[in-house]
Order: C-alpha cells, then sequence, then structure tokens
C-alpha cells in the first residue's frame, strides 16, 4: 500500500500519524466523516481489497483506534491488548460522588496494579478505611482534605490540589474529603493487581457487623453510644466541609504528633527532572518522597514529542493518561510487538524489562503516569546503552556508521527532541 501512495509523498503511516490528533479527539460519526475528506484529499483511504471491511465495524471506535484498525508494518505477532480506558469500567455513584476501577479481572496483563478513579463532590467523603496494599493517589481536579493515622498514633491531615500526589501505605487508615465548591477528582493506583475498591475495610462496615456490647466494652461505654451507627457502609457520602485545616491540625496532633514523613507531595513545588524541546519529566520516588514504596514520573510530552526508547529493569510499568493523544508501541521479545494509541482516561501496562516508546500524536500536550510498585524508579534507554557500548560492535549489529553512534549523547534523552 505505501507504493501505491508514494506517488502524492504521503505514505499510509505518514497519514495516519499526521491525521491521528483529529481522529482521537471525540468517538464520533461526525468525526469519522471529517477523517474520509482528510483521507481522500491526500488521496489514501484504506479502500483497497486488502484493508476494505464490507462487513459489520465499528467506525467511532476505528477512529480512536487507529493503530489497531490499521498497525504499522512493524506490528508483528498478534501480542494482548495493553491497555483499557476507564470509560469501559461500571462506575459506582453514590450521593457524594463516584468510582470506578480497573484491575487484572479487566486488563489481564495488569498482574501487579491496579487503579482507581474518583470523584468527591464538595463535602464529599471517602470513608475512614484502609487498604492490606499501598494507595498511591494523584490528583487530576479540584482540592481534597486528606486524614491518616501510622502505627504509633502519629496523625496527619493536609490539603491537596490538582497536580499534588499521596500515598498511605497498606494498613494505614485514612479518608478523603472534597473540598472547594465542586469536590475533586483524582486517579488511585494499588500496588495489587487483584486489588477491589467495593471490598476495602471500612469503619461504618466493621462497626455494623461488632455486637453493640463488645462496642461498649472496648470504650468502656454504655450500648447506647452506638445506637446512631448506619446499618450499611457509608463507602462516599456527603456531609459538610471540614473545619479550617490549621484547627484540625492542631486537634490531632495532640500528645503523638504529625507523622515523621509527610503522606503528600506537592508536585508544583518540584523543579522538573528533566527538561527538554520536547517535554519534560518529573521523577518522584523514596529520594525525595521518604513516605512512599511506590516510585512514579509525570511525563508532559509536547506536540511531536517522544518519550524515548526504553526499559524498565526493575518493575512492572502501570500508566496512566491524563490528558492528550499519544501512541506506543511494546516489543515483547520473539518477533511479538504491537502499538495502540491512547486518550486521556486510558490505562497501559507494561511487563518488566519489555522495551517501549509513547509518541505524542496530537496537537496539544500529552501528559500520562509511569508508576511502578517499587520505591526506586529505574530505567535504560536505548540511546543510552548503544552509547556506552563499543561503536565497532554496535555498527556489526547496525550498519549505522561509527560516525553515527559516536554522536549518541552519552546520557539519556529520556524525551525527544533535546
Amino acid at each position: 500500500m505505501e507504493e501505491q501512495n508514494s506517488n502524492d509523498g504521503l505514505s499510509r503511516r505518514r497519514f495516519l500519524e499526521r491525521s491521528s490528533a483529529l481522529l482521537a479527539a471525540a468517538a464520533s460519526l461526525p468525526l469519522v466523516a471529517a477523517a474520509q475528506q482528510s483521507a481522500d484529499k491526500n488521496g489514501d483511504t484504506h479502500t483497497g481489497v486488502n484493508e476494505r471491511q464490507p462487513g459489520p465495524d465499528t467506525k467511532a471506535l476505528d477512529a480512536m483506534e487507529m493503530d489497531s484498525a490499521y498497525p504499522p508494518m512493524t506490528d508483528s505477532g498478534g501480542q494482548p491488548p495493553f491497555k483499557y480506558p476507564f470509560s469501559f469500567a461500571h462506575k459506582r455513584i453514590e450521593e457524594g460522588g463516584w468510582t470506578r476501577q480497573v484491575t487484572v479481572r479487566d486488563l489481564p496483563i495488569s498482574k501487579k496494579m491496579a487503579g482507581v478513579e474518583m470523584r468527591l463532590v464538595s463535602g464529599g467523603i471517602r470513608e475512614l478505611h484502609w487498604h492490606v496494599g499501598a494507595e498511591w493517589a494523584f490528583m487530576t481536579a479540584g482540592s481534597a482534605r486528606i486524614t491518616a493515622v501510622d502505627q504509633q498514633g502519629r496523625a496527619f491531615v493536609e490539603d491537596v490540589n490538582e497536580g499534588d500526589l499521596w500515598i498511605f501505605p497498606g494498613g494505614i487508615p485514612h479518608s478523603i474529603q472534597g473540598l472547594g465548591p465542586d469536590g475533586c477528582q483524582f486517579l488511585l493506583a494499588f500496588d495489587d493487581g487483584n486489588f477491589n475498591e467495593f471490598e476495602t475495610f471500612l469503619l461504618t462496615d466493621w462497626l455494623h457487623h461488632t455486637p453493640k456490647s463488645v462496642l461498649a466494652k472496648n470504650f468502656a461505654t454504655t450500648e447506647e453510644t452506638f445506637a446512631n451507627v448506619p446499618k450499611r457502609e457509608l463507602f462516599i457520602f456527603q456531609r459538610d466541609l471540614p473545619r479550617p485545616l490549621a484547627e484540625e491540625k492542631k486537634q490531632v496532633y495532640a500528645q503523638t504528633g504529625p507523622v515523621p514523613n509527610s503522606f503528600a507531595f506537592f508536585t508544583g513545588k518540584m523543579q522538573p527532572t528533566k527538561v527538554t524541546a520536547g517535554g519534560s519529566v518529573k521523577i518522584v520516588d523514596r529520594k525525595n518522597f521518604p513516605a512512599s514504596n511506590i516510585a512514579a514520573a509525570i511525563v508532559t510530552l509536547k506536540p511531536g514529542g517522544l518519550r524515548e526508547l526504553h526499559w524498565h529493569p526493575n518493575e512492572d510499568e502501570w500508566q496512566y493518561y491524563v490528558k492528550g493523544t499519544g501512541r506506543m508501541t511494546v516489543f515483547a521479545a520473539g518477533g511479538h510487538a504491537r502499538t495502540m494509541d491512547f486518550h486521556a482516561g486510558d490505562v497501559g501496562y507494561i511487563d518488566k524489562s519489555a522495551p517501549h516508546y509513547i509518541e505524542n500524536t496530537g496537537d496539544t500536550d500529552l501528559v500520562f503516569l509511569e508508576i511502578f510498585p517499587t520505591p526506586e524508579y529505574q530505567d535504560i534507554s536505548l540511546g543510552e546503552w548503544l552509547a556506552h557500548t563499543p561503536s565497532r560492535l554496535v555498527n556489526e549489529h547496525l550498519g549505522t556508521g561509527e560516525e553515527f553512534l559516536g554522536k549518541i549523547n552519552k546520557k539519556e534523552a529520556v524525551i525527544t527532541p533535546e
């Protein structure tokens, strides 16, 4: 097909790259019609006998997933999907907001991590609870009040805003409440692919299933004290906004004081770890966030920017796309490679040591999270590997010429162009 299109100087691959930003904007039939007009104008309609789909099709979905509908010629091997849109997940809606999750049950490749999207209205409360695994969170909109207590009774209360994050280690009881006029929305990531947001340890659920006589004995009070314990879990509910932050800190820090290492991290106060012409990255792990046992990178790619060819040697990578449009190719060895398109709200997953890249195919910034179930962020770039391997040896593999190899940056680019 590329040979057939050579007369107008635009290959099928180049067409897809140039038009993917338009096609990924929305999954609607008018969009498909606009894409078709663009294809007709450029003489590349994918209507050859070997590409036509005369039977049933889903034009709207194909428009969003062009690299699956018309994969690059370099893709091979029928690799299983490594993405799942949160839009496919069941949404549980309560009076105080909503939540939905993507786990290994939805995305089978995601064995080590799971994710939750949650929305809390102003005053909306994710009730006091805890999990077996650690909870890492990223604020995508609005403001929230978060609280926790550690194993020594030391307290934590803080307000977080869009772009901030937090960590609650496994077993640490905590809560979240939406603030301001419109509450908040955030992403939660857990270091357990089989995690279930709807089966957590909830305060109201526990007390409802404990005899009142035992509760009375435990707190040295009467059974009537617990007459108003709800008959079912509150889960996500709405109440009055909390008291001023300083007032609540003073109350909970009495006697035992605050936790030694804050569970919150304010990324807005952090300088990027790396900035290039193609974008920037902020790496947050135990080196700069001592409380965290989950590492992450917050990546921003400008239009046309590339998260360079690389892999992570120490753990699987769980991704969340915050905004923009991009594509990722994952090479799974044995001749297996697949390219998939990503949009805001999508989850991606890459096995440990599997090489990949992410490219911004839209006309606005692409922002995504790389999250790892380990305290330390690690990666190895293709460029850095080749630059520190004897050039004659590399040239004997690739035939690029040693002059080219000598120009490769000795330090990883992370994001290109540099």
